[in-house]
This record gives structure tokens, C-alpha cells and sequence, in this order.
């Protein structure tokens, strides 16, 4: 991690100017899944969320397209997976 990155917990979510972010990593699978469900689920407004993953979440992309979202790989720390979730229009 540079210094500039601020080291979150498994789980963990806050706020930065390009959404809503969400650390996953370190956590045992199914719950990555879990989390990152129940906060698409409960965001009123939709907000664009930025997931700090381990790896691909492949069986995500399904779920997430039948509660009308999507994700895109975005750039992020070395060894991290980073997905932007955004509702689709």
C-alpha cells in the first residue's frame, strides 16, 4: 500500500468523490457476495460503488444484472480486484 492509501477493514465501507467503497478482501467467500448484495439492495439512491476485492467475482455479474446493475474492472492497488458498480439507466 502507498502512503497516500488508507488501510480499511474487511468489510469496512466509505465514501470518496467517485462513490460508495466497499472492502471485501480477507474475508471468506460466500460473504464478499453477501456484502456487496445487501449494500446494491439497500442504497436508495444509486450510487456508483467501488469494490476492493480479491479476485473476480465472476458469480456476482449474474446477480448484480437481475437487480439492474452492472460492473466494470477499474484500475487499483497491486494485487487488489477492483470492480465500479453502476445501475444501469
Amino acid at each position: 500500500m502507498s502512503q497516500l492509501t488508507t488501510p480499511r477493514r474487511a468489510g469496512e465501507q466509505w465514501t470518496e468523490s467517485d462513490g460508495l467503497h466497499i472492502e471485501v478482501r480477507g474475508l471468506e467467500p460466500p460473504q464478499p457476495f453477501v456484502l456487496i448484495i445487501k449494500l446494491v439492495e439497500s442504497l436508495a439512491v444509486a450510487t456508483p460503488i467501488v469494490v476492493h476485492h480479491n479476485r473476480d467475482p465472476a458469480p456476482l455479474y449474474a446477480e448484480l444484472a437481475q437487480r439492474g446493475w452492472s460492473a466494470q474492472h477499474v484500475s487499483g492497488d497491486p494485487g487488489e480486484f477492483r470492480l465500479r458498480l453502476v445501475k444501469d439507466a
